[in-house]
């Protein structure tokens, strides 16, 4: 058996033929393990050498078996797993920044809500002093009426009611007149004009009839607020017919189950019927007066004005 000559004793030829060999052993060793995995293509031509050294080209064929998948195909073979992972990863991608808008959309929202019921509840503990309004519960002033004839015959004046605001007098015709109570006025006086008549609870048609009447929803007699009375000048007893009268420093009495409440005249204004704003509220004790004028003609109104003597 020839003895193997140690690395150092081989020539540069004999040198590049075992490192030949042992590339062989090396190549045909993965080409059987890659057989085994059927990961081979067969019938393959060998690739022409580009190398520029003297070394000989590996031979292929019978001692080199099939050739090795290219990394290329193996390349192409995985790209569609890629694209389809690269898809999925941008469509995570957009629902996650869909999210984040979401939520910031939520909480911009619920910081917004918090905001205004902050101040629903503020406003709601913070008490507000209610000011005087106007009596809406009227479309023109009481106890008009036609002029009476020779006979005394007269009836509602209904021209004097502006045309759009007919269906809501009419309306206002059915409003429930107040269960009697003790605070309420029963009885009015009016020294100068020798004045003594029953005082009732509203100021249609029907209660002018009866005496003086007291619009419904305005003040009872000695309250904050105003009184508003209102009677005929000329038919049914004519107890306004002499408003016209009235200085400031008259006396109006206005009595209630209970006491009286002595009342001292302001001013007298003449109005057109629909100067409704005479009846507003007030934030003090007053009497408002009321009848048409001039007498027998009734075109117009007369309105007296009293507050509350200390």
């Amino acid at each position: 058996m020839p003895r193997r000559k140690a690395p150092e004793d081989l020539s540069v030829e004999e040198l590049r033929r075992l490192l030949i060999e042992k590339r062989r052993g090396v190549r045909k060793e993965r080409l059987e393990h890659f057989r085994r995995t059927g990961r081979v293509v067969d019938d393959v031509a060998p690739p022409q050498s580009t190398r520029a050294t003297d070394e000989p080209p590996i031979p292929y064929g019978e001692d080199a078996g099939p050739v090795v998948e290219t990394v290329e195909k193996t390349a192409t073979a995985e790209s569609p797993r890629v694209r389809r992972r690269t898809f999925a990863d941008r469509l995570l991608l957009v629902v996650e920044i869909l999210a984040v808008v979401g939520l910031a959309g939520v909480l911009l929202n619920g910081f917004g809500l918090l905001r205004t019921l902050n101040q629903e509840v503020a406003a709601a503990l913070r008490p507000e002093t209610p000011t005087p309004t106007p009596l809406v519960m009227a479309v023109v002033l009481p106890s008009g009426h036609t002029p009476p004839d020779a006979q005394g015959n007269t009836r509602p004046n209904e021209s004097e009611i502006p045309e759009h605001l007919r269906p809501m007098v009419q309306s206002l015709a059915n409003i429930p007149v107040p269960t009697p109570a003790p605070d309420q006025a029963v009885r009015l006086q009016i020294p100068r004009l020798n004045v003594d008549a029953p005082v009732v609870q509203g100021d249609g048609w029907e209660q002018l009839k009866k005496g003086v009447g007291q619009h419904i929803g305005s003040a009872n007699p000695g309250q904050n607020g105003n009184v508003v009375l209102s009677a005929h000048n000329d038919v049914y007893g004519e107890l306004f017919r002499h408003l016209d009268q009235l200085q400031p420093g008259d006396n109006v009495i206005v009595y209630t189950q209970q006491r009286q409440h002595v009342y001292v005249i302001d001013r007298t204004v003449i109005v057109e019927p629909t100067a409704v704003e005479v009846m507003a509220s007030t934030g003090s004790p007053t009497v408002t007066l009321i009848s048409c004028y001039p007498y027998l003609v009734d075109s117009q109104r007369i309105v007296v004005f009293a507050r509350l003597q200390n």
